[in-house]
């Protein structure tokens, strides 16, 4: 008797194991159906997995085995949709899968493109991240790119599963088969290494990348670099820079810049004019946005004498300050006391023919307005009227006054 029992429980875990294949694919074919009607048929891959079921499950049941073990319920056939949701589905189906999306794509390259992002979104939704990667992988290799928006998703799933092989990989992939990404599919890979720490995988990524996509490394390179500040990863995008000036494609003006106004923004202005040297030292000529982003940091930490200094290099060099250069030099020289320099500068600004923004003029007033000199504010608050009404015309005030 224990044999016999043994004997139907075995076929019974047989039986239950095939329900299961079964209906995996058939409630996976139905939800994937569900995000694309148009680009699939349900009713042909339903009848598709019912012919699966009927030709591999019922014929390999042997004969009498729904009776010789009494515990045994029907019930069993019907899985819930929840628990198919949170199981691997076998690699044969992904397999089939993937080509059943070539195949609609095969016939109709936007129903095709809707199928396939869809699918994406399924994989990762199920942490089955490799059929995901797989599926765009094939594409890829057919030079069948999907919107920027199905890659993210698989990015940012392997950065939620901490699966930096496969972020990386997938980024590179990204990255040798577009020309160009948008900076939110950088953000998202630069949000992944947040809670990594292995900094020697980030930097052998950086080398491999390096090798694959040059000569265009150092675009790509500054992209990620303010990616990984902009997301508050300060020491890794450094990391990055140095570990650049090793390859060989060199940090060009671009990189320095953004290096400045990193540093810069976080107040270690000494490390700030350290790069600027060295920029200087690799024979790259900074342009009036490298002089503005030292100025502007300096500015904030209180150095204006140092802003003074680089204002007077830059101009020596035949580069003209901008208005970006006037507006930093006369706010922070109001804000410190010295009204005259402000004001000094205030004047050049417009001998130079540039047109005071409503921004300098309201922080030259605040300015006046502090050190007590009330006329002269007043006298530039209409001034600043005036070249309001200039600039938006009389059919501009026309309308406004109706």
């Amino acid at each position: 008797m224990v044999a016999a029992a043994l004997s139907g429980r075995a076929r019974l875990n047989t039986l239950t194991f095939l329900c299961h294949s079964c209906f995996n694919r058939l409630n996976y074919s139905i939800s994937v159906g569900l995000h694309s009607a148009k680009a699939i048929r349900p009713f042909n891959t339903l009848h598709r997995c019912r012919n699966f079921f009927l030709n591999n499950c019922i014929k390999s049941i042997p004969v009498g085995a729904l009776f010789d073990w009494p515990t045994f319920s029907p019930s069993i056939l019907f899985i819930s949709r929840q628990s198919i949701s949170t199981q691997a589905f076998p690699a044969e189906f992904v397999d089939e899968a993937l080509m059943e999306v070539l195949s609609v794509m095969a016939n109709s390259q936007s129903s095709g493109e809707e199928l396939c992002a869809a699918y994406v979104d399924k994989f990762c939704n199920d942490r089955n991240l490799s059929a995901a990667a797989k599926l765009l992988q094939i594409l890829q290799d057919k030079n069948i790119l999907l919107p920027p928006s199905a890659y993210n998703r698989l990015l940012k799933a392997a950065g939620e599963e901490n699966d930096i092989g496969l972020l990386c990989q997938s980024f590179k992939d990204l990255l040798v088969s577009c020309k160009s990404l948008n900076s939110s599919t950088y953000l998202i890979f630069a949000q992944a290494f947040i809670k990594e720490n292995d900094v020697a995988c980030l930097l052998r990524f950086v080398r491999e990348i390096s090798e694959s996509i040059f000569p265009s490394t150092a675009t790509v390179m500054n992209r990620i670099i303010f990616a990984f500040a902009d997301c508050g990863q300060v020491d890794k995008a450094l990391m990055i820079f140095d570990q650049m000036k090793s390859l060989k494609s060199k940090p060009d003006v671009v990189t320095y810049n953004t290096i400045l106004g990193i540093l810069g923004r976080c107040g270690r202005t000494d490390e700030m004019l350290k790069e600027f040297v060295a920029m200087k030292e690799d024979s790259l000529i900074p342009d009036i946005v490298s002089y503005n982003t030292v100025i502007t940091g300096l500015r904030r930490v209180g150095r204006l004498e140092s802003c003074l200094v680089f204002f007077k290099e830059m101009c020596e060099r035949g580069i003209k300050p901008d208005l970006r250069t006037y507006n930093a030099l006369i706010d922070s020289f109001g804000k410190c006391g010295n009204i005259e320099e402000s004001l000094r500068f205030f004047n050049e600004l417009k001998l130079r023919g540039f047109r005071p923004s409503i921004h300098v003029y309201r922080s030259l007033i605040s300015n006046l307005k502090k050190m007590g000199k009330l006329e002269l504010a007043v006298a530039f608050s209409n001034e600043m009227k005036e070249s309001i009404s200039n600039h938006r015309g009389p059919n501009n005030i026309q309308q406004k006054n109706r």
